[in-house]
């Protein structure tokens, strides 16, 4: 029985041995058919071997040729062109007419021409804006101004023109406010000589004090001659009783006076 058993089983692999498809060798016909170790074939040998693809899997079918033509664009009723198609009988004719006619339709999109950018171009014409002014267009002055109404223009403006005689000065009536410059000139002698009498208790503290709340001498010699100054001087704005309230300095109203002079 093992006998029996044994050759059953060596019979089912020599069988699936046969009804497998052979390995097909991609060394076959490179010259790795016998020794791996062989020399390569010498040059100008012709090698023969089977190709990657068998004949037998490709295809002998080829795609069905159709005598329809291929689509073209709508043309334009303008256009003409002798050709039916964008086959190979398309001319160059027949491919300019086609963008022409392209061309003439995108533009009639819109109603209006294209415009095209030239130096001699006209300049476009602006409507309704009145904030630039035409007077340096010849064209637009001449239609509306010739020379008689130039003559007419130029007449009536003299006919109002008139002449005012100068006449003089208005005389200063006075001011509120004492006139420093006057004083100034009305006086000789120099700063810190003493002319008028103070008495008072800590006048420099006084006088600095008062004097701190004016933004400048003059405005402080104004309002000591408002007060009685300079005999009299009750904010103590004087206390070497010179009669310059603060430090004021008459010396640049009397130089200005000498130098015109």
């Amino acid at each position: 029985m093992r006998v029996v058993a044994t050759l059953a089983a060596l019979g089912s692999v020599f069988s699936l041995a046969a009804c497998s498809p052979p390995v097909p060798d991609s060394a076959a016909g490179v010259g790795l058919d016998g020794d791996p170790f062989a020399p390569p074939p010498a040059v100008g040998t012709t090698i023969n071997g089977d190709p990657l693809v068998p004949p037998v899997r490709i295809s002998s079918e080829s795609l069905p040729v159709s005598d329809e033509p291929l689509p073209r664009a709508p043309r334009s009723p303008g256009s003409s062109s002798s050709a039916s198609s964008y086959g190979t009988g398309s001319s160059a004719a027949d491919i300019a007419a086609e963008t022409q006619a392209a061309l003439r339709a995108a533009s009639s999109n819109s109603g209006q021409a294209p415009l095209e950018a030239s130096p001699s171009n006209p300049a476009p014409n602006l409507i309704g804006n009145p904030g630039i002014s035409d007077e340096n267009s010849f064209d637009a002055v001449s239609a509306r101004q010739t020379i008689e109404s130039d003559a007419e223009r130029l007449a009536r403006q003299r006919s109002q023109y008139q002449q005012v005689a100068p006449t003089a000065l208005p005389s200063q009536t006075g001011s509120r406010d004492p006139n420093i410059v006057k004083y100034a000139l009305s006086t000789s002698h120099p700063v810190g000589t003493k002319l008028y009498s103070r008495a008072g208790i800590n006048l420099r503290s006084r006088s600095a004090r008062n004097c701190a709340g004016f933004h400048s001498s003059d405005q402080a010699q104004i309002a000591f001659l408002q007060a009685g100054g300079p005999k009299r001087d009750r904010q103590a704005l004087d206390p070497d009783g010179d009669g310059y309230a603060c430090g004021w300095d008459p010396s640049p109203y009397r130089l200005a006076l000498r130098g015109n002079s």
